[in-house]
């Protein structure tokens, strides 16, 4: 109901045949995108392949980094190819590993392992849908994603600490350079930073309140309301 991520688990069956056969290693970019079109095949709209069924042993590092401004880089390069980056963000895998987060692109046969600064996902859009009735808040990623905020896709404010030169405000200290953020869990245990533009939209969209001094943001989708406490001011 909240995601047009369709599966499609007989094209990707068929395709992970034609993995075993490739001469090359799916670490090369270009071997990893053609795979990657192949598999989609003749699929309609975005799909999401079925990771969760797919068990490859052999894990290999790749250098692919997501930075926390969701920019992707590949060996030093920023890839400005925005289909390109949509197509390798329908292969996103993340796991826990001693308290840890490991992100992955995953195919049946290998686990690509990337770095991610922040979260994989950036969410540039939001709106509301009517459906039988119920209005939604319905986000969309930059890759694709679109999911609904109801009670399993709920907003999270946390800190962050901006480490980037680039990013960062001032250089006296770590801790002066932490940023509240909010994110969506979007699938597959992967989350999505809400971008400053349509956080600030959510903020006219809801309904603003104050109680024992804190600023409250109420938000409504699919008939329940949800509510954050607003990080002071900066």
């Amino acid at each position: 109901m909240n995601n047009d991520n369709k599966l499609n688990n007989g094209n990707y069956d068929n395709s992970s045949k034609v993995i075993q056969d490739m001469s090359s290693s799916l670490n090369d970019m270009e071997t990893l995108t053609q795979y990657l079109k192949s598999s989609a095949g003749s699929r309609q709209g975005r799909s999401i392949p079925p990771l969760e069924n797919w068990h490859p042993e052999q894990v290999i590092d790749m250098d692919l980094v997501i930075k926390a401004n969701g920019e992707w880089w590949h060996e030093g390069t920023h890839m400005t190819r925005e289909s390109l980056v949509s197509l390798f963000a329908t292969a996103l895998w993340k796991e826990e590993k001693e308290g840890l987060s490991e992100y992955f692109l995953k195919t049946p046969a290998q686990k690509l392992r990337i770095k991610v600064e922040d979260v994989p996902l950036l969410i540039n859009d939001v709106g509301i849908v009517n459906e039988e009735g119920i209005s939604w808040l319905e986000f969309t990623t930059t890759t694709g994603d679109v999911v609904r905020l109801d009670q399993h896709h709920q907003i999270e404010l946390r800190p962050f600490i901006v480490t980037d030169k680039e990013n960062a405000v001032t250089n006296d200290s770590l801790a002066s350079n932490e940023q509240i953020r909010p994110y969506l869990l979007v699938r597959n245990g992967l989350e999505a930073l809400i971008g400053r533009n349509t956080f600030y939209h959510l903020t006219e969209i809801g309904k603003l309140t104050e109680q024992q001094g804190v600023v409250i943001l109420t938000l409504q989708s699919g008939g329940k309301d949800y509510q954050l406490s607003m990080p002071d001011e900066q």
